[in-house]
C-alpha cells in the first residue's frame, strides 16, 4: 500500500519504517528540514536499537522516503497516519494544536479518497474533530474516511512491539476503512480488534494508565515493605506468579517517566473530568510516583547527614534503558532536588550525555564511565537499569568511593552481596 506518516518523531519513524519493512511504500513527512536532511542521511534523531538499520535497508530497497513536502505525500498516498506531537497544555489537557493544523493541510490537499488514521495519542473525540475539520476544508468534497489506530510502543524494543503486537485495534466508522486497515496488518498475523473511533481512542489511555497504576501499586507496597523489613522483590514475585496478576510492571523503584506514562496518566485524568468523573484512583498513581523521587533524596540525607558539598553521582539518565529518551525521566528530579541543595552531582549514561547536555546546565559534571562518576563519590545512585550497571567490578568502585554508600532505584544488585564487599546499600523495599 502508499502509506503517508505525517509527523517524523518516535511513533512516526518507527511506525513508518516498520511499515515500509513489510513491503509498503511509506513517505514519512515531517516540517523539522533538519531533521528530514539527518534523515536522508541515515543519522538518527532518537536511539532505538535496530532502528538504523531498518531505515537504511528500506531506503535502500525504495520502500522508504523522507519529505517535508505534506501535499505531495498526501497525493502520492491512499492512507495517511497522523503521528504528530500532542504535547501537555498546562492543565494537563493534550494540546491538539498540530493535529488540527495537520487535518486541514490534508483537506487541502487530497486529491481523491484516502483514509486519515489517527496514529498520536489522543483524547476521546477527536477524530470527530478530525473529521469536521477535514470536511470543513475539504473544497472538492473528496471522500475520505477518519480512523483510529493507537500505537503501543516501548521504546528500547519498538521494532518488536510493532512487528510481534499482543493485539492491533482500530477504531472505524465505515466497512472500507476496516477493510484497509485489517489488510495492512494481515501480514502481522496478530489478534486485531475492531471498534468505534471513541473506543479505540480510550483504550491507549486506559492500558497506559492500567499499567501505571501497577508500578505505583508495588511501589506503595515497597514502601510497607521498608516500614516492616519484608522485601518488595520477593512480594512481587509471590505476586506475579498469580496468572491474574502478571509480572510484568511489578518491579518497584523511583517511578515511571517517558513520553507516555506521565502525559497519558494526566489526560484521562482530564478526560474523565470532562465527562463528570472523578478519577481519584488515577490521582492517587500519580502522588505515589511524584513521592517516589523525594524518597531517594530521603535515604541519601539518612546515610550522608547534611547535603551541602556532598559528591553524589548518578547512573543513569534515561527514563529506561535501551532509549536515549530523558522526557520525565526521574534522574532528573532527583538532580535538580541534589543540586538545590548544593550537593555536587556527578552523571553518567551510555547513551542520553548528549540530550541531558541540554538540559542540565549548572552544577553537574558528565563523566566518562560509571567508575568516573564514582570516584570520590559519597553516594551513587541507580537511576536507570542499563545491563552495563548490572556487571560493575563493586571491588574497584569501592576503592574510588569517598563513602561506600550506593542507592539503588532500580533494584538489580543483591543487598546481600553489596552489603558483604562493604557497601551502605539501600534498594527500594529492600534493605
Amino acid at each position: 500500500m502508499n502509506i503517508s506518516l505525517i509527523g517524523s518523531g518516535y511513533v512516526g519513524l518507527v511506525t513508518g519504517a516498520c511499515f515500509a519493512d513489510l513491503g509498503n511504500k511509506v513517505i514519512c513527512v515531517d516540517n523539522n528540514a533538519a531533521k528530514i536532511k539527518d534523515l536522508k542521511a541515515n543519522r538518527m534523531p532518537i536511539y532505538e536499537p535496530g532502528l538504523s538499520d531498518l531505515i537504511k535497508r528500506n531506503v535502500k530497497e525504495s520502500r522508504l522516503s523522507f519529505t517535508t513536502n505534506l501535499k505531495e505525500s498526501v497525493n502520492r498516498s491512499d492512507i495517511i497516519f497522523i503521528a504528530v506531537n500532542t504535547p501537555p497544555k498546562e492543565n494537563g489537557e493534550a494540546d491538539l494544536v498540530y493535529v488540527e493544523k495537520v487535518s486541514k493541510e490534508i483537506a487541502l490537499s487530497m486529491r481523491s479518497y484516502k483514509l486519515v488514521v489517527e496514529k498520536s495519542t489522543v483524547p476521546v473525540n477527536t477524530g470527530e474533530w478530525v473529521e469536521r475539520t477535514i470536511k470543513t476544508f475539504n473544497k472538492h468534497n473528496i471522500k475520505f474516511d477518519v480512523a483510529s489506530n493507537p500505537e503501543f510502543l516501548r521504546e528500547g524494543s519498538a521494532i518488536e512491539d510493532f512487528m510481534n503486537p499482543d493485539r492491533i485495534v482500530i477504531g472505524v466508522s465505515s466497512s472500507k476503512a476496516r477493510d484497509i486497515l485489517t489488510k495492512l496488518y494481515r501480514p502481522l498475523k496478530a489478534p486485531i480488534i475492531v471498534t468505534d473511533i471513541k473506543s479505540a481512542e480510550i483504550i491507549k489511555h486506559a492500558s497506559n494508565s492500567f499499567l501505571a497504576m501497577k508500578i505505583s501499586f508495588i511501589n506503595a507496597v515497597s514502601d510497607i515493605c521498608d516500614r516492616i523489613g519484608a522485601d518488595v522483590v520477593e512480594v512481587a514475585k509471590g505476586m506475579g506468579l498469580d496468572k491474574r496478576i502478571g509480572e510484568k510492571f511489578l518491579a518497584a523503584g523511583i517511578g515511571f517517566g517517558g513520553s507516555c506514562f506521565p502525559k497519558d496518566l494526566t489526560a484521562f485524568i482530564k478526560m474523565a473530568e470532562r465527562a463528570g468523573y472523578d478519577f481519584a484512583l488515577l490521582k492517587e498513581v500519580a502522588k505515589i510516583n511524584r513521592d517516589q523521587k523525594a524518597l531517594v533524596i530521603k535515604r541519601i540525607e539518612e546515610r550522608l547527614w547534611n547535603l551541602p558539598d556532598k559528591v553524589v553521582g548518578v547512573l543513569g539518565l534515561s527514563f529506561k534503558p535501551n532509549t536515549d529518551d530523558i522526557r520525565n525521566a526521574p534522574a532528573f528530579d532527583i538532580i535538580s532536588a541534589l543540586v538545590g541543595q548544593k550537593v555536587k552531582v556527578k552523571v553518567y549514561d551510555p547513551v542520553a550525555m548528549p540530550k541531558a547536555k541540554a538540559v542540565l546546565k549548572h552544577g553537574v559534571k558528565f563523566c566518562k564511565d560509571a567508575y568516573e562518576t564514582a570516584r570520590q563519590s559519597d553516594c551513587l545512585v541507580i537511576a536507570t537499569e542499563w545491563n552495563e550497571f548490572k556487571e560493575l567490578d563493586f571491588k574497584k568502585i569501592k576503592r574510588l568511593m569517598r563513602q561506600a554508600v550506593i542507592i539503588d532505584g532500580r533494584n538489580i544488585y543483591n543487598p546481600d552481596d553489596m552489603k558483604k564487599l562493604g557497601f551502605n546499600y539501600t534498594g527500594i523495599g529492600r534493605r
